[in-house]
């Protein structure tokens, strides 16, 4: 469901409502008579989704993460706040850039619709920026040539499962971050996806080199062999951006969630 067209259209169904009541219906009504319950009730919530309406547009957005793709750094069933503005001010609905800001940097845990079905929403953390050579050969992520600095940590207890994956400090631009990266998984993509741009792809049993196109981002999640990203289904165009993941505001089953997204 796209919510933000349904609640574009109930903004412009009660508005109109409050409009004819506003400067049409009320003048033609009986002095102290009340309104029709329809318009009534329609006019009153015109305000309170005209607020939700710009605050998320233009503002903040929440979002539910629905897949472990990026574990350790968000778990299934975080509740997250997504900074609307930070990279441009675009249109309700049809997702259009009217004003820039920032660019998408690397280390970024970016939210974006998906390129193969832009009605889903995806979340993912930014590797590589256009014009950059990205490549993940042998289990090592390298950026214009450049192995991407990575320092051991204590491995990651998945607490829904009870197992352990090795876990891994990762710097990508300023940007320190958790990533997991299991031992016994394999280094090549088994699954790739038609998409454009493909033949700036390079896939062997080694892993995969890609450079990428301008206006575009190459985007990879922090459990590195439990996520379908830019290795499977290519890259991520700046019109699908919808905003930059900043912090978490719930999580039912660990209240101590709250506040810890670095």
């Amino acid at each position: 469901m796209n919510f933000a067209l349904v609640l574009f259209l109930l903004l412009v169904a009660t508005g109109a409502l409050w409009a004819v009541d506003r400067f049409i219906a009320r003048k033609r009504r009986a002095p102290g008579s009340p309104s029709p319950w329809w318009v009534e009730y329609g006019a009153s919530f015109f305000p309170v989704i005209l607020i939700v309406f710009g605050l998320r547009s233009f503002i903040v957005e929440p979002f539910k993460i629905p897949s472990g793709s990026m574990i350790p750094t968000l778990l299934v069933g975080d509740f997250i706040l997504v900074n609307k503005w930070t990279y441009g001010i675009r249109l309700p609905v049809i997702n259009k850039k009217v004003l820039s800001v920032n660019d998408p940097a690397r280390g970024d845990v970016m939210v974006f619709r998906y390129p193969a079905d832009p009605s889903m929403d995806y979340i993912k953390r930014v590797v590589g920026l256009p014009g950059d050579r990205v490549e993940y050969i042998d289990k090592r992520l390298r950026i214009n040539g450049e192995v991407v600095a990575v320092s051991p940590q204590d491995d990651y207890l998945h607490p829904d499962r009870l197992y352990y994956s090795p876990r891994f400090m990762e710097k990508l631009g300023v940007v320190e971050h958790s990533i997991l990266n299991e031992r016994e998984a394999p280094a090549y993509v088994p699954q790739v996806l038609d998409y454009p741009f493909r033949e700036n792809c390079t896939y062997t049993s080694s892993g995969v080199s890609c450079v990428v196109p301008p206006g575009h981002y190459f985007v990879m999640g922090d459990n590195r062999d439990s996520s379908s990203d830019s290795r499977v289904w290519g890259f991520v165009p700046d019109a699908n951006i919808v905003g930059k993941a900043f912090f978490i505001w719930f999580n039912f089953s660990d209240m101590k969630r709250i506040g810890s997204f670095r």
